[in-house]
């Protein structure tokens, strides 16, 4: 057991642990700030006002992210192979936002005037589309 322990907190499985979770957090902030400028609403302003739609949908498209982001760590060859996968992790969820905008008419209104039922909808859109990213990006035998 103590050998199991001093090979989990082996010098090189830190680095491995500290490149990944920070590679993992940059990627994530990145994310937000370009979900939040391509939008047409303002997220932060919103969220600072207490708009809970604004807060539910944002939250959505991060936990989308996030999803299929962990899933690249897990199965990831290289730090490169990571952040490639993350980026296209996040083009889908631009994308799903794109799709869900115009299925729903004046989303970006609808959230600024705090429609809750319009935020829940796009963050459950997120989410689905981030848990099927993520299990399309895990390896296959095929």
């Amino acid at each position: 057991m103590l050998e199991a322990l001093q090979l989990s907190l082996a010098p090189s499985a830190l680095v491995g642990f500290l490149v990944y979770m920070i590679g993992a957090i940059a990627l994530l902030a990145a994310f937000k700030v370009v979900y939040t400028r391509i939008t047409p609403h303002r997220e932060y302003e919103l969220i600072r006002s207490g708009n809970v739609a604004a807060a539910i949908a944002l939250s959505g498209a991060i936990i989308g992210f996030a999803l299929p982001t962990s899933n690249i760590i897990a199965n990831s060859v290289s730090l490169l192979d990571f952040v490639v996968w993350s980026f296209i992790a996040g083009a889908v969820q631009l994308a799903a936002f794109y799709v869900v905008s115009r299925v729903i008419k004046d989303l970006p209104e609808r959230i600024k005037n705090n429609d809750l039922a319009a935020a829940i909808y796009v963050a459950a859109v997120s989410i689905s589309i981030g848990m099927l990213n993520a299990a399309c990006m895990t390896p296959s035998a095929a």
